[in-house]
């Protein structure tokens, strides 16, 4: 039987993955949580096979609650949920180590495909995705902007590109102000701007928060 637990802090999209899963009688979902927090507590109580991890948590980037998962965890396998295209977090949920990586458009039948064949030791690569690692691995492309960001710079460039202020970030992120004032010099600095107007339009126009 293969357990996973469900982390998304929207209980409908919860209840959606369980109306799928709960039609397969070698899948079992043994728990949801709503938040990053939640999450590492659940684990450190109950195994699982598959975690089912959306990209975006009230209290925390989900590729940080991934890294902390696949630290701590060894041996369970993480599946990426996002409402986002494979290319815009995708590589950056494998390279942290997901074993695999869905949009929430996609069909029921993919998620079960996905759970399964992460089962099995195997990864699920969207094509979309695939084509986005191959274009990292050979340098087919040049990188944008914000691609050029870690993980946490890329994590404060988004609450930026939302309008939260330098205070609302820190407390977020438990952060003091000063090292998201650090941050911000890091990410304006890197992505060649120098206000955070601009930096709120290149995040709109490049759609980095649909």
């Amino acid at each position: 039987m293969i357990e996973i637990l469900i982390v998304d802090d929207h209980a409908m999209v919860r209840e959606g993955l369980r109306l799928i899963i709960e039609r397969e009688s070698d899948i079992r979902i043994v728990g949801e949580t709503g938040c990053g927090a939640e999450t590492i507590e659940f684990l450190r109580r109950r195994t699982v096979g598959i975690v089912v991890l959306d990209i975006v948590l009230p209290d925390r980037n989900g590729i940080e609650v991934l890294k902390e998962i696949r630290r701590d965890f060894k041996d369970i396998s993480v599946l990426m949920l996002s409402m986002h295209a494979e290319d815009r977090f995708g590589v950056r949920s494998i390279q942290a180590g997901a074993s695999g990586y869905i949009s929430k458009g996609s069909a029921a039948e993919d998620l079960v495909k996905a759970v399964r064949m992460i089962y099995k030791g195997a990864k699920y690569i969207p094509q979309g995705l695939a084509e986005a690692l191959a274009a990292e691995v050979h340098y087919e492309r040049g990188l944008e902007e914000h691609e050029r960001l870690s993980d946490r710079e890329f994590e404060i460039m988004l609450l930026m590109g939302s309008g939260k202020t330098r205070a609302e970030i820190a407390k977020r992120l438990n952060l003091s102000p000063a090292t998201v004032s650090t941050y911000r010099r890091r990410v304006l600095s890197k992505m060649n701007l120098m206000t955070n107007a601009e930096l709120m339009r290149y995040v709109m126009e490049n759609h980095l928060l649909e």
